[in-house]
């Protein structure tokens, strides 16, 4: 067991150009070209962009528009979810095999707390270079990798040399590595905040570390007490992993603003049964039904109801996050944005088995549809299934 105040090894992997990547392992051609994945190009955003798309400017959460001006020559492709799901569970599995301190968050990044694996696989070190060397064997990508003593250094770590990047922060170099460093490297630090610390004087770790704590406090508030602490490298936060999380949720921006009532239950079971099939996987029942809507002006609002008994049944989810869609304005507003998530969250065991008293007769019958379901919807997709009351005539 490890030791209150022992000194941590963490490792922040983080793929590289991870859906680009998996469009030239696909099709070889892509290889060495701009490749950008994304949506449409109305009101689509880029979700990922190769290194030799991203030389022209093209980065993620861009608009399609601009990305196209900025690289007329790139090789624009639509997402391919289930194909990068496939190879991420992979990659995961490998993961998974160092340590059970494995905490998702992406599909193509995760922290692992490898504090006690160190006697079976060998010093942290190694063990990300073990991972590195089978990402590539095993699915012939590269992956990035900090090592570091917390989550914050580790996550910075693996972004200083980018693609197939390993580097080691040891514990008495965190204040040499981080000193240098421009501030918008530091989480919660956008050009908002950089240019209210620029008023300051303030532009590098060194320099924040450096500014008395109770100035920061006083213009930030708590966020200024974090920051100081995160300039010096002090991050306290453990890997959790997934099965801890506090919620599991899905939302979907819509190309065009839903209008009608109708159509959005439509999207609230694709949701529903995505936040579902998810929860399964992950062997939780949640009690907190949580329904999120933003409206085409960007006002968001979100209404939530919590059951007697937990659950993780899609019918049940969607029945619920339709009650509360009864309580927003959907349908007299346009929408941009829908989400469903669960939280008060039960972990319940590799196999799913619920408490004795719960296992009757419906729920075993429920059990035996969800799995049937699940693999319905794996090979046809999240709409291929609809209650016959959503069908338009």
């Amino acid at each position: 067991m490890e030791e209150k105040g022992s000194i941590k090894s963490i490792i922040h992997l983080d793929m590289d150009a991870f859906y680009p990547a998996v469009e030239a392992l696909d099709n070889p051609e892509l290889k060495g070209k701009p490749v950008i994945v994304g949506g449409g190009r109305e009101r689509g955003v880029v979700a990922s962009a190769s290194y030799e798309a991203r030389k022209f400017g093209v980065h993620s959460a861009q608009p399609i528009a601009k990305a196209m001006r900025l690289c007329p020559k790139g090789i624009f492709l639509p997402v391919r979810m289930p194909r990068y799901k496939e190879v991420s569970q992979r990659i995961f599995e490998i993961f998974y095999r160092f340590t059970p301190l494995v905490e998702p968050l992406s599909i193509d990044e995760a922290f692992l707390d490898v504090t006690g694996s160190t006697r079976l696989f060998g010093h942290p070190v190694d063990i990300a270079k073990k991972i590195k060397q089978m990402v590539l064997k095993e699915t012939g990508l590269t992956v990035s990798a900090g090592v570091a003593p917390s989550k914050f250094v580790a996550k910075i770590a693996s972004d200083m040399d980018k693609p197939d990047g390993l580097t080691v922060v040891s514990p008495g170099r965190i204040r040499e590595f981080l000193d240098p460093l421009h501030i918008k490297k530091m989480w919660g630090v956008g050009k908002v905040t950089q240019k209210a610390l620029a008023g300051l004087n303030i532009s590098t770790f060194k320099e924040l570390s450096q500014m008395p704590v109770n100035v920061l406090e006083q213009k930030f508030g708590e966020h200024g007490i974090k920051m100081h602490q995160l300039s010096m490298g002090i991050d306290e936060r453990e890997v959790v992993p997934e099965h801890d999380v506090k919620s599991i949720g899905h939302e979907e921006t819509f190309l065009h603003d839903i209008v009608d009532a109708d159509e959005a239950k439509k999207e609230l079971l694709s949701l529903a049964n995505r936040v579902s099939r998810r929860m399964r996987r992950n062997s939780v029942i949640g009690r907190t039904i949580t329904l999120k809507v933003k409206y085409n002006d960007f006002v968001q609002i979100t209404r939530s109801r919590t059951l007697p008994k937990s659950t993780e049944d899609g019918r049940e989810i969607y029945s619920i996050a339709c009650s509360l869609l009864g309580k927003t304005e959907v349908g007299k507003r346009p929408v941009r944005l829908l989400g469903i998530s669960l939280s008060q969250l039960s972990f319940i065991g590799p196999e799913g088995q619920l408490i004795l008293f719960d296992q009757n007769e419906t729920s075993k019958k429920r059990k035996d549809l969800n799995k049937a379901l699940d693999s319905l919807y794996e090979k046809h997709g999240d709409k291929s299934i609809r209650p016959g009351t959503l069908f338009t005539k």
